[in-house]
């Protein structure tokens, strides 16, 4: 089983259960309540839509404790003396890797905290989840041509423009270096 929780300078970045994602779908007042955090007006964001949250929930029940970690997760932005803990955006694999150890992954941001770099923090941290797994090598996203804010967390992370998608997207990509192996304690 991969980690479920991975942390950058301003997010926690929280897998989604099944538990979660049911009560975002179909008890949506108990939601903020289940994540510790308020949510944003706007929420969901983005292409983070209702049928992404369904695809999510099934693959998480189809695939069990094996698909833990593969698929939608919560950016939580830490609170400080200016925010409470916030829902800020969702993000995540769109499934575990391929035989060659290629996976694909999506964010969204809500509109109330775009501009301020957490895509690029979002993304980073699914980038070193990525890497921490051990099992991928490479990472592709897609994003539109209209979009050039994605574009350029995208490029900020290390990805690079490789043509288009089957769908007309704009397709990046990047090499993923496992995470080192941490040595075991002197005398362990």
């Amino acid at each position: 089983m991969i980690p479920l929780i991975t942390q950058t300078p301003r997010l926690q970045i929280l897998a989604a259960s099944r538990a979660l994602l049911t009560a975002e779908l179909h008890k949506p007042h108990y939601f903020p309540m289940l994540l510790g955090a308020a949510l944003p007006t706007d929420w969901p964001p983005g292409q983070y839509d209702r049928p992404a949250q369904e695809y999510f929930l099934a693959q998480l029940t189809a695939g069990g404790r094996d698909a833990a970690g593969w698929y939608g997760w919560y950016a939580l932005r830490k609170a400080d003396d200016t925010a409470p803990r916030t829902l800020v955006g969702a993000g995540g694999f769109m499934g575990p890797p391929d035989a060659g150890g290629t996976a694909e992954i999506g964010y969204s941001i809500a509109a109330d905290w775009r501009g301020q770099g957490l895509g690029t923090e979002l993304v980073a941290g699914l980038v070193q989840q990525a890497a921490d797994t051990g099992l991928v090598r490479r990472l592709t996203a897609r994003t539109t041509s209209d979009n050039p804010a994605a574009q350029q967390v995208l490029l900020r992370n290390g990805f690079a423009p490789a043509g288009t998608a089957d769908d007309g997207q704009l397709r990046f990509e990047r090499a993923v270096e496992p995470a080192p192996l941490l040595a075991p304690p002197a005398g362990a």
